[in-house]
């Protein structure tokens, strides 16, 4: 804390604020990048942001474990994307990807659960034009189909790249549902699994296996806008009717017999020969002899590539494919097959999450919102200047300088933030920033209208300053902490874009106490105990009009005074 004008060396405290502003400012442009410019939000440079929220219906709040982990791996997916800046954060059970630039459109499909699993198919039937899942199919028990068109024969293929080792592939081991859902997505869940993963659905007995299958493929609704409450929560021990072939076909599936866990490595690539996109998969040891086994033993049958409860491919198998080499073919394009492979290759979700938020802002619409934010700060720095230029003199330009020396602070913290802790500044930031000014504005009109208050009792300058300031200091404290604390619940209590606001109002608060002490009382008190006629008078610091009041007053008290000893006298 400052301490009074007349024990107060100004110097110091303005050396020891250069010292932190050269201290700052060394680290903005001799650590990192040495750029000495803040980390912008998407809606600031352009982007994508999804938000993803975890999806589990046994109720209770997602493991924290759970969480990480799956923010690991969808980081990993969102660095196989190669675009640098990614960010990929949680905030509570949500996972917010960041992708900066045009290239992030892959963002959105990057939050799939990526469960593989393989699966041999005992039938299949078409889907009608107008499915009708509440009526029974007419046809009765569903009956053999050949297979979909688009899946041909699995082959052993040699992968595009080799093998590395992608960090346990696609695939999970069987899901708990996901803890974070409400009590209808529990039910949907469980109605699901009863009915598409009824036991009955391999029986042996075949009336009990015919209805089953026909009351699950009625159940079964493949409209593309229409989502899985299955998707992440099967459970690969039982049978599973699912959709596949775009939506084209029902298929029901035996329990998996090979999860994608035992993929060691994916890759696209384009298959000349069929002239098609595939994904080519190199299989881990045990998965290697589990698929030769597999193909070995079920010649002329179709074998199910399943992820995330659709049927991807479901090729008839010609021959025994050894050598733990193998593709999966569908009418993938080039960017499906390479997402595909990407979501394979890094690994599973250990929870199902949905896409509750996508935002996309264009490099053009982030360069208006800077700019817009920025005009509006500066002109309410301008309504600042004018106002303090017209009421306040020589004050006032005190206060114009305590005002840059902040915002050179401000923009110090917020690049070396960006720089260790990833803060990005988007435009809630900037609103906080402006509000900002009126806050550090604010402690100095407190501090000034102190002054007047001690010069309006007849004080001179010189002496309000140190009466004004342990005066003032106290407001100005009780002040900047309200507007802390208040910044400070919003941020604990907020989520997205408002944590933006929140944080930059807390933070400037903060440096505006820096600023107020060892910046504007210093300069206050140095101009004070000028010897210079022109920075001494009143008139010119905008205390004239109170000085004449406050002398005044004194000459009415001493006339007061002076009265009754005159009629003693």
């Amino acid at each position: 804390m400052a301490a009074p004008a007349g024990h107060l060396r100004p110097g110091r405290y303005l050396a020891f604020f250069a010292l932190i502003v050269v201290a700052l400012y060394a680290l903005v442009f001799f650590t990192g990048s040495g750029k000495p410019t803040p980390k912008l939000g998407i809606d600031l440079q352009g982007g994508t942001r999804v938000t993803l929220t975890a999806r589990n219906p046994d109720g209770g709040d997602p493991p924290r474990e759970s969480l990480e982990q799956a923010r690991s791996i969808i980081e990993r997916r969102v660095n196989g994307i190669g675009v640098g800046g990614t960010e990929v954060v949680l905030d509570g059970s949500n996972v917010v990807i960041t992708v900066p630039g045009e290239q992030g459109d892959q963002a959105k499909t990057l939050g799939k659960t990526a469960k593989l699993g393989f699966r041999k198919v005992v039938t299949s039937q078409p889907v009608t034009p107008v499915p009708q899942p509440s009526t029974p199919p007419a046809s009765g028990a569903p009956s053999s189909a050949p297979p979909s068109s688009g899946a041909p024969g699995a082959s052993s293929a040699p992968p595009s790249s080799p093998a590395n080792g992608g960090g346990g592939a696609a695939g999970a081991p069987q899901q708990q549902p996901n803890d974070n859902a409400d009590e209808k997505t529990k039910k949907e869940i469980e109605e699901a699994r009863n009915i598409r993963q009824n036991p009955d659905l391999t029986s042996t007995d075949q009336a009990k296996q015919a209805a089953a299958a026909e009351k699950a493929f009625a159940s079964l609704n493949c409209a593309p806008n229409v989502s899985d409450p299955l998707v992440g929560n099967d459970l690969t021990d039982k049978p599973l009717v699912a959709c596949g072939d775009k939506n084209t076909m029902k298929y029901l599936l035996e329990p998996e017999f090979l999860p994608g866990t035992e993929i060691s490595d994916a890759s696209s690539g384009y298959d000349t020969q069929n002239s098609q996109w595939v994904v080519n998969l190199n299989f881990k040891s045990d998965g290697s002899r589990i698929w030769g086994d597999f193909t070995s033993k079920n010649i002329q049958k179709q074998a199910a590539f399943v992820l995330d409860t659709q049927v991807v491919s479901a090729p008839t198998i010609q021959s025994a494919i050894l050598g733990g080499q193998t593709q999966i073919t569908g009418r993938f394009g080039q960017a499906e097959a390479k997402d595909l492979a990407d979501v394979l290759k890094y690994g599973s979700l250990p929870l199902s999450f949905e896409s509750s938020d996508a935002t996309t802002v264009s490099a053009t619409l982030g360069l208006a919102s800077l700019q817009a934010g920025l005009i509006a700060g500066g002109i309410g720095l301008l309504i600042v200047f004018i106002y303090c230029l017209f009421y306040y003199r020589l004050l006032g330009v005190l206060t114009i300088l305590s005002l840059g020396l902040s915002f050179m602070l401000v923009y110090a913290v917020l690049v070396l933030l960006g720089r260790w802790i990833g803060y990005t500044l988007d435009l809630a930031g900037v609103a906080g920033l402006i509000i900002s000014i009126g806050i550090t504005a604010d402690s100095f009109v407190i501090y000034f209208e102190r002054l007047k208050d001690e010069i309006r009792e007849g004080r001179t300058f010189r002496s309000a300053v140190p009466r004004g300031w342990s005066r003032a200091q106290r407001t100005i404290l009780a002040s900047d902490a309200v507007s802390f604390l208040a910044a400070a619940i919003l941020y604990w209590l907020a989520v997205g874009d408002v944590k933006g606001f929140a944080f930059t109002l807390g933070m400037s608060t903060v440096l505006d106490l820096v600023v107020v002490y060892l910046v504007t009382h210093p300069l206050v008190a140095m101009v004070s105990r000028s010897k210079s006629k022109f920075l001494s008078n009143p008139k010119n610091l905008g205390l004239g009009a109170v000085q004449q009041l406050g002398s005044e007053r004194k000459s009415a008290a001493r006339t007061a005074a002076g009265r009754p000893n005159v009629k003693e006298a």
